[in-house]
């Protein structure tokens, strides 16, 4: 993704990558151009960079969505923004605690509350 960071993961089931888009089966990277999603999980080591720095390298490369994903009292809670075209940064859509239903950028409905938080080592 150029200067962008590396998310944590890029793609659900290939969803996030555009259909245009001309990407390598063995590629390790997507051009931002190519990337619809961008998902960090926040980890101790790196929180103010998940948390600031990362969304606005994201939302400067273009990328339309962006999900930040964190902890709290050991269930996860998943953020959600979509990139405002007139401001260039992220808006945030909603705070999921138990369920994550979604549809853009795609149809998605998760139950959170089957996942646990590992401990970090």
């Amino acid at each position: 993704m150029g200067s962008a960071p590396g998310a944590h993961a890029v793609t659900v089931n290939g969803n996030s990558v555009r259909a245009d888009a001309e990407i390598d089966d063995d590629a390790t990277w997507y051009p931002a151009e190519a990337v619809v999603l961008a998902v960090e999980v926040i980890s101790p080591e790196s929180e103010i960079r998940d948390r600031e720095r990362k969304p606005q390298l994201y939302a400067k490369a273009g990328i339309p969505y962006f999900w930040l994903v964190e902890g709290v009292d050991g269930k996860p809670v998943v953020h959600t923004y979509e990139r405002n075209q007139s401001t260039g940064a992220y808006d945030l859509i909603g705070s999921f605690h138990d369920r994550l239903i979604l549809t853009a950028p795609f149809d998605i409905d998760i139950d959170l509350t089957k996942f646990e938080q590992r401990p970090f080592a």
